[in-house]
Order: C-alpha cells, then structure tokens, then sequence
C-alpha cells in the first residue's frame, strides 16, 4: 500500500515531540524521514527545538542538504548527517541525530562500553563504534556541518544501526520512522541503566550475548512497534495513525 505522504509528515511531527518527551533531544538534535515517493529526498523539520516542532516546519531535502520547494525557515547546519547515511544506505528510512545525556558520557571515555543490557535495547547492537571528527578534520566545533563530514561519518557508520559521535552523541539509522524513535529512546533508557550497573558491579556487567541481541532486535515487530507508538503518541497528545500490527519477520503477539 503506498504511504501517505501527509501523514508521513504529520508522523514527523509527532516523533520529534515523543523523543523530547522522553529527553533523547532537548531544544537541540532532529530527527528525519526519507521520502518514500522519491528515495533521494529526505524530509526534516526547519531548525527548531523539536517540541515546538509544526506541520508548517517540514521540510524537504536532497541529499547533499538543498531545500526543494517550499522554505519554511533556516534548515539545520546538520542535516548532512542525513543526507550522507541515506545516500550511503538504501536501507535506511529514519535517522535521529541526539545528545541524549546519559550516552554523552561513552563517546569521552574507553574503559566503560556502550553495551546493550536489556532486551528492549537490543536494536542498538553489540557493536557500537566511537566516531571522533577529530581524526580527518582536526580541531572543529564538533558538529557536521558538510557533505564530506556526513560522508565520513556514513562510512564509519557502516551497516551498523548506531554510531556514538565523540563529545557529541550519537546517531541512529533505521527501517522506519516509528523503529528509529524506538531504538533511540531505548538506548537511552539503555545508557542510564548501564551507568548504574557498571557503578554496582564495579564496572563488571553482563551485557547481552550477540545471540541475544539477535533474538530480541529480530522480534521486535509490528506488534512491539505499535504498542510503545501508540502510548507515546498519547503520552504528546498527538494523533495515533494505526499501522498493522501482525507485521515483520519476528512478528509475535508475545508480551516484551
């Protein structure tokens, strides 16, 4: 069935305000939606704290960051790190660009890793690398504000769903808009409960087994998805476009 464009915008809308809810962004960070009607445009909201973020402020883009049609205001100096990982990845059809404050703290240091510990964060991954700007552009003010940043950024990204970003944050890639806004809350749920479990364990934890992780990311489908979007679109006071829920490779009606 083909997607409803206005309600694809209109979901935008809403996920910016369910991950300011749950302070993955705060007045800073964006999240972003390809166009499904043209693969190599994207859409995104003007520069704005992602709260007061409006149907009126969605924007398109091409990959190397141009406006087409309609500008509603300045866009993000950032949105090359969207362009560059939809261009590099035909996969992807949402990211998020974060500082979520509870994983700040493992893109500065190397002896904790960023592990996933329960299973509702298992999309993250096992592998989760540390870009650092520093090492191809010497010293910046940290943000990606080029096509050959986001590029480099893409690429260290690889077919990975998360990449932290040194004294910055992070960025997350996904299948769809509602699984994006998903991994990216849990990760930071993820990321203050592993703070606490390394300061119990004395820096000793179990993280999930690569097998594990497998098992949970793989089952996590229409049924889950839908779930957690729906209470949050609640949660905003935002409308709930229902999707069907007996849906993905993993589809259980199993409880998580």
């Amino acid at each position: 069935m083909a997607t409803d464009i206005s309600v694809l915008k209109d979901d935008l809308v809403t996920a910016n305000h369910i991950l300011a809810e749950h302070h993955v962004v705060d007045s800073f960070g964006h999240v972003s939606v390809r166009n499904p009607e043209n693969p190599k445009h994207y859409f995104l909201s003007r520069a704005r704290a992602p709260h007061c973020v409006e149907i009126g402020d969605i924007t398109e883009f091409t990959y190397e960051g141009a406006i087409v049609g309609r500008e509603p205001g300045r866009p993000y100096s950032e949105r090359f790190i969207h362009g560059a990982i939809y261009e590099a990845r035909p996969d992807v059809m949402a990211i998020v660009h974060n500082h979520s404050p509870n994983v700040v703290p493992f893109t500065v240091q190397k002896k904790r890793k960023l592990v996933p510990i329960m299973h509702m964060s298992a999309p993250i991954g096992s592998d989760i690398p540390n870009w650092d700007i520093a090492n191809k552009f010497g010293t910046t003010n940290l943000l990606v504000t080029s096509m050959d940043m986001g590029r480099d950024l893409a690429g260290f990204l690889g077919a990975r769903p998360v990449s932290l970003m040194r004294g910055h944050g992070c960025v997350i890639a996904a299948k769809a808009l509602r699984d994006v806004v998903f991994t990216s809350i849990y990760m930071e749920i993820n990321a203050e409960m592993l703070t606490k479990a390394y300061a119990l364990g004395d820096g000793d934890v179990q993280p999930m087994s690569d097998g594990e992780v497998q098992a949970n990311a793989g089952a996590r489908a229409g049924f889950t998805i839908e779930r957690g979007w729906e209470n949050w679109c609640r949660e905003v006071n935002r409308p709930y476009y229902a999707q069907e829920w007996n849906m993905g490779a993993g589809f259980s009606k199993t409880d998580k």
